[in-house]
């Protein structure tokens, strides 16, 4: 049998619907999502040793609502498609989230443009994550750079913490943030890194082109390896010997700057 090109229109389609595609676990996260009306449902996925709940039941009539195709599995099946079998209460699902895409994909579609990011640069607390993407999704950001590695990524916690908007919150994919950065770099985005020693205030820096402010790591900051891309260091002054704030709050100041 033929293999479809690598380059060709139905395997870029293809590639880029999967792309788009998040699981999501746990009984009343899956509900949750099925519920809001901004998402769509590619799979849900049972166990096979599932007894009998009414939370199921909903699960299940929502997802034919939506046209979702049924898989029931073996416990060990569904574990490696959770990616955390102590907490999916024998429920995942397959979600196609219309902001969810890789980065690569964004920066193609939008090189005439200017616009805002977030990139998150080892932000490991899944509240302090969610709560970045609720005030992103609010406020005035077109797009959240979410690292695979060093990173919360999107669980029950997080999807809580954003109180839902993470169906619909712009995020974009990498696998590595330096990488990412550099390619943005060379698109002529202006790359800043928030600091608490640094000169500029985030109040008065109004860059001339596209921009990516980089939110570091809750106890050590933005790491040393990302730095060095930036081009500009921002600071937000600090009243009453206040060292810093948290990065969730930053993440909000910056969204309604």
């Amino acid at each position: 049998m033929n293999k479809p090109r690598d380059d060709s229109p139905a395997y870029l389609e293809k590639k880029r619907f999967f792309d788009s595609l998040m699981t999501v676990y746990g009984r009343k996260t899956v509900l949750e999502a099925l519920q809001d009306p901004a998402t769509f449902i590619y799979r849900l996925h049972l166990a096979s040793s599932n007894k009998s709940a009414d939370i199921l039941d909903d699960i299940i009539s929502l997802a034919k609502a939506k046209g979702a195709e049924i898989i029931y599995h073996e416990r060990q099946a569904l574990a490696r498609i959770s990616k955390n079998a102590s907490q999916d209460q024998g429920v995942a699902a397959d979600l196609q989230l219309r902001g969810y895409k890789l980065y690569d994909e964004f920066l193609a579609e939008n090189k005439k443009k200017n616009y805002t990011l977030l990139a998150l640069d080892g932000v490991q607390n899944p509240q302090n994550l969610g709560m970045i993407i609720r005030s992103a999704c609010a406020g005035n950001i077109d797009g959240i750079l979410l690292p695979q590695k060093g990173n919360a990524q999107i669980d029950p916690l997080v999807i809580k913490a954003s109180a839902g908007t993470v169906f619909r919150a712009p995020l974009l994919r990498c696998k590595d943030l330096p990488k990412a950065l550099g390619d943005f770099k060379q698109a002529g985005v202006i790359v800043c890194a928030l600091s608490s020693h640094a000169a500029t205030e985030l109040k008065k820096f109004t860059p001339d082109a596209p921009c990516i402010y980089v939110l570091g790591n809750e106890s050590e900051g933005v790491s040393q390896e990302v730095t060095t891309l930036c081009n500009e260091q921002i600071c937000i002054p600090m009243n009453n010997g206040v060292e810093s704030l948290n990065v969730a709050v930053t993440a909000a100041l910056i969204a309604f700057k």
